[in-house]
């Protein structure tokens, strides 16, 4: 849907210098050249090359319906034969970045999908592919290429890089939608580690809470929470009547209340007991 609305917005942002006009049909129509037509399967690109044709009352726009190939209907102007010949390379730099929009229009697509970023240009022979390739190194944004079914691919899979060239190209709301594309992500990210830190945290909390319940079932059973100090009998209780809570809300429950590194201290002090307990360590006199 991106790269449907991106060509949308460009097929309608028409350059007013007339030699930019000229570099943007050479360039639809060396990029989208399909056997000495024009083919695309957007109307606004297709209108697009319609209008900046001086012979466009003899070159009607053809529209095809979709196939089980192209699922979407294509559009096609027979080439002037004007049109048919490689032009030179375009010596201004606004000319060249005006054949990469053409290049894009005729032959690029944008995705933002779950798999990350991706643009790229499908070209048909490496002769114009080396030709874009060229385009985009002078636009400071050289590509990565790959052949892909005897096509020849250059593609970006870099966010800042794939910004740029449509910064470059005069995409801007593409661009904003990119970025908005990307905070969302960053924030569902964010808030996942959150969440995943959180859940880890707790399951430790959870985890050595069950073991501390071990421990003071145990000393009950062996040995006597009567038996204990007031200060461990008063953690030992809180944490069998509290299972779930976390050290510093077992603190706070405590008659003064007192600090996480008391409650685990005193719990550690528990822990001891029931080792030295398992151990017969211990005789019968209380704990201190």
């Amino acid at each position: 849907m991106i790269s449907a609305d991106t060509k949308d917005a460009l097929a309608r942002d028409v350059p007013s210098a007339t030699h930019c006009r000229e570099a943007l049909v050479a360039g639809l129509a060396l990029y989208g050249d399909v056997r000495g037509e024009f083919v695309t399967h957007r109307n606004a690109v297709a209108r697009l090359f319609w209008s900046l044709l001086d012979e466009r009352k003899s070159h009607p726009i053809e529209t095809r319906p979709p196939t089980r190939l192209h699922r979407l209907p294509t559009f096609a102007i027979a080439l002037p034969a004007r049109l048919r010949a490689t032009f030179p390379k375009p010596v201004h730099k606004c000319d060249r970045l005006i054949e990469v929009r053409a290049a894009f229009l005729a032959c690029g697509s944008l995705a933002a999908g779950a798999h990350g970023y991706h643009l790229e240009f499908v070209a048909r022979t490496e002769a114009i592919a080396a030709r874009l390739k060229w385009m985009l190194r002078s636009a400071g944004v050289p590509p990565k290429q790959a052949l892909r079914k005897a096509r020849f691919i250059l593609y970006y899979k870099d966010f800042d890089a794939i910004v740029e060239l449509l910064t470059h190209v005069g995409a801007f709301a593409a661009v904003l939608a990119l970025e908005d594309v990307r905070a969302l992500r960053e924030t569902k990210n964010r808030i996942h580690r959150l969440v995943n830190t959180e859940a880890a945290n707790l399951e430790r909390i959870a985890a050595a809470a069950a073991a501390q319940r071990r421990v003071i079932e145990y000393l009950r059973s062996a040995y006597g929470l009567t038996r204990l100090t007031p200060a461990l009998r008063e953690v030992a209780e809180l944490r069998l009547t509290h299972p779930d809570e976390s050290l510093a809300e077992l603190g706070r429950r405590c008659n003064p209340p007192i600090a996480k590194p008391t409650v685990s201290s005193r719990l550690g002090a528990l822990s001891r007991l029931a080792a030295q307990l398992r151990g017969g360590q211990v005789s019968a006199r209380g704990a201190r």
